[in-house]
């Protein structure tokens, strides 16, 4: 399965810690590490390590934290393609912490705000050898760019729509699978279009409408490790399989490869295990 992916590259630096700090206070982490994250970045990595071609479209520039994200994906199996591979300022940066016990975590990032927009041109793959496109609106020109592509191509188009962002507006009507959350919220009638609307509930059950029809599919009971980027794991794993599966079995199939995620800490010992359990179904 070759899938482009546009949106959001950070940097995180990921801490763990016994008890999340409360304001003014100070912690001793237990580990740090350093990995490429955010939505469409955490979902490419997903891609690859189900045996899946992944390009990242996304905004990295030339700054050395780049490189250490660069490094990271290519590590992981992840093709980059950067719209702004000039670019000086820093990519994003997420400073992460996660409670030791529970997997519970903190997260404060930048995202994408600071970074241009106004592109002379978005490199979009030269030929039609892809399988499907997952955007995340993080960074709008590429969102809309990837996914018109994708229309033209006759590509599926699946959104993670972690949060409204006025650039859905745009992209929902050529969406095939719009993924949000039960905190998600859009104008009225921005999903009425749209083909098929999942919805996660964390560990509730994954609820469905498509072609008329509608569901609910249970999430695995797991003990959690560390749920960071866990839902970016389950969109990874929807849109590797977009297509191949009836909707019911890909949320199941999405829902057992982020359980699979949260048992494990750290950005990517979960990767190992991934690839042994799911990555040849």
């Amino acid at each position: 399965m070759r899938v482009l992916l546009a949106g959001l590259c950070t940097v995180d630096v990921v801490q763990r810690v016994d008890e999340l700090p409360e304001p003014g206070h100070k912690v001793q982490s237990r580990s740090v590490e350093t990995a490429a994250g955010g939505p469409a970045t955490n979902a490419a990595v997903t891609v690859a390590a189900l045996g899946g071609r992944p390009t990242l479209l996304t905004v990295l520039g030339a700054h050395p934290l780049a490189e250490l994200a660069r490094t990271d994906l290519a590590a992981c199996g992840v093709d980059v393609l950067d719209a702004l591979p000039t670019h000086p300022d820093p990519p994003a940066v997420s400073a992460v912490a996660v409670r030791e016990r529970d997997g519970e975590r903190t997260v404060v990032s930048h995202n994408a705000a600071a970074l241009p927009e106004k592109l002379a041109a978005v490199p979009l793959p030269t030929t039609s050898s892809t399988d499907a496109v997952l955007v995340d609106g993080h960074h709008p020109a590429l969102a809309l760019a990837a996914a018109r592509w994708a229309r033209e191509e006759g590509v599926p188009v699946v959104v993670d729509a972690g949060s409204w962002k006025p650039v859905f507006a745009d992209v929902f009507p050529l969406a095939d699978v719009v993924a949000c959350s039960a905190d998600f919220r859009a104008p009225d009638g921005a999903l009425a279009d749209v083909p098929t609307v999942i919805t996660t509930a964390g560990p509730d059950p994954v609820r469905w409408r498509s072609g008329g029809e509608s569901g609910e599919v249970a999430v695995p009971s797991v003990e959690a490790k560390d749920t960071l980027g866990a839902g970016d794991v389950w969109h990874g794993a929807l849109v590797a399989r977009a297509g191949e599966l009836p909707i019911p079995e890909l949320i199941g199939f999405a829902n057992e490869v982020a359980a699979e995620r949260v048992r494990h800490s750290g950005p990517r010992s979960w990767l190992g295990p991934v690839r042994a359990r799911m990555g040849e179904r």
